[in-house]
C-alpha cells in the first residue's frame, strides 16, 4: 500500500493516529464556538477583564462548566485566560460581540441552528446518494423550509448581512466601478453591498433585487446608510427574471446555492437583462486545483449537505458563463475567502 505524505509540515510533526485524534475531535472547537456565541459571553466580556463567576451570572450558565469551555477556547485563541479563572476578550472572540462592525455572532447563531447541525451530522447520506442530508431528514428543502419558517429565514438572512459585511469591504479593495452608471445586484439581500457601493461612488445609482419578503429590510438598510434615494429595491424571483437598465449585475455569494442548471438559469436572465455591452461580477469562492487548502473546499460540504449547489473552480465558472453567453474576463482574489470573476457577453 502506498500512502502518500500531507503537503502540510506541521501534520507531520505527529504520529498520524495522533494527528487523527485531534482531528477527530477539532469539532468540539466549532461547537463551543456556537454554544458561547448563543448565551452572549463575549457581550458578557465585553471591554473589561472578567471572574469566570461574573460571566456566569451575566449569561445564566454554570460557573465551572462555563471555565472549562472557556479554558478549552483560549487554548485555541478565543478567549485568553489573563489571571486564574479570569477572562477578557482576543481579537477572535471580539467577533462574537453584537456590538461591533463586523460582528460574527448573528452568522455562528446560524451556523448552529439544529436543522443545520443534524444535516452535517448525516453527511454520509449526501456521500452516499450525492443528495442534501437536510432533506432527507427534513421532508423538503432549503428553501422551501426557509419560507415556511419565517424565524430562520430572518436568521439567515441576518447571517448573510453578517458575512456581506466581511466580502464587501474585499470586493471594494479590488476592482474599481467608478466608470459604472448604474448596478444590478441580483439576490442582494439586505443590500449592504449596494449601501457600500454607493456610499464610495456619489454618481452611482442602484437596484437591490431579492425575494418581496426581504425587500423591505433592503430599504431600511439603504435609508439608514443615507442613499436610499440612489436607490432602488425590487421584489422578484431571478429563475424568472431580473430588473433591466443596468450596465454592472453582481451576483454576490449566490451562485454556489445553486446546481449547474438554475445557475446557468440564472446567469442567462442576467445576460437578457444586461444586453450586449456592459459587466458581470460574480463575487464567490474559487476553488483552487489540487490539494491546496481554501475555505470554500468545506462550504463546498456545506452546500452537498443542504443544497443542490456546490463551490466551484475557475474553469467550472467558465463553462456556466460560455452557456449563458457570457464570456470570462479575469478573476481577481481577495482578503477574503472570495474571489471577483468578471465576464462579458460573448
Amino acid at each position: 500500500m502506498t500512502v502518500h505524505p500531507t503537503v502540510s509540515d506541521p501534520a507531520n510533526e505527529v504520529p498520524p493516529p495522533v494527528r487523527m485524534y485531534e482531528m477527530l475531535y477539532s469539532s468540539l472547537v466549532s461547537q463551543l464556538i456556537l454554544a458561547v456565541a448563543e448565551l452572549g459571553v463575549a457581550d458578557a466580556v465585553g471591554d473589561e477583564t472578567r471572574h469566570v463567576d461574573d460571566i456566569a451570572a451575566r449569561t445564566g450558565t454554570h460557573p465551572g462548566a462555563l471555565y472549562r469551555g472557556l479554558r478549552a477556547l483560549a487554548s485555541v485563541g478565543v478567549f485568553t485566560e489573563v489571571e486564574p479563572e479570569t477572562f477578557a476578550l482576543t481579537p477572535l472572540a471580539a467577533t462574537l460581540r453584537s456590538d461591533v462592525p463586523g460582528s460574527m455572532r448573528d452568522l455562528a447563531r446560524y451556523v448552529g441552528l439544529p436543522e443545520r447541525q443534524r444535516s452535517f451530522g448525516a453527511l454520509a447520506h449526501s456521500l452516499r446518494t450525492g443528495r442534501p442530508a437536510f432533506d432527507d431528514l427534513h421532508g423538503s428543502d432549503w428553501w422551501t423550509y426557509i419560507a415556511a419558517h419565517p424565524e430562520r429565514a430572518e436568521q439567515f438572512n441576518r447571517a448573510m448581512a453578517s458575512m456581506s459585511v466581511m466580502v464587501n469591504s474585499s470586493v471594494l479593495d479590488v476592482y474599481d466601478l467608478s466608470d459604472a452608471r448604474h448596478v444590478v445586484d441580483v439576490g442582494g439581500g439586505h443590500g449592504q453591498l449596494v449601501g457600500a457601493l454607493l456610499q464610495r461612488y456619489p454618481r452611482l445609482t442602484a437596484v437591490v433585487h431579492d425575494l418581496p419578503r426581504v425587500v423591505p429590510e433592503a430599504r431600511a438598510v439603504l435609508t439608514g446608510l443615507g442613499v436610499a434615494d440612489r436607490a432602488e429595491c425590487v421584489g422578484g424571483d431571478f429563475l424568472e427574471s431580473v430588473p433591466e437598465g443596468g450596465d454592472v449585475y453582481v451576483l454576490c455569494w449566490t451562485l454556489h446555492d445553486w446546481d449547474d442548471e438554475d445557475a446557468v438559469t440564472i446567469l442567462r436572465n442576467v445576460r437578457r437583462a444586461l444586453g450586449d455591452s456592459g459587466r458581470l461580477i460574480v463575487v464567490d469562492e474559487v476553488l483552487p486545483e489540487g490539494d491546496t487548502p481554501h475555505f470554500g473546499k468545506f462550504e463546498d460540504i456545506v452546500m452537498l449537505s443542504l443544497l443542490t449547489g456546490q463551490v466551484r473552480t475557475e474553469a467550472q465558472f467558465v463553462e456556466l458563463f460560455e452557456k449563458a453567453g457570457f464570456r470570462h474576463q479575469e478573476t481577481l482574489p481577495t482578503r477574503s475567502p472570495t474571489s471577483l470573476v468578471v465576464a462579458v457577453p460573448a
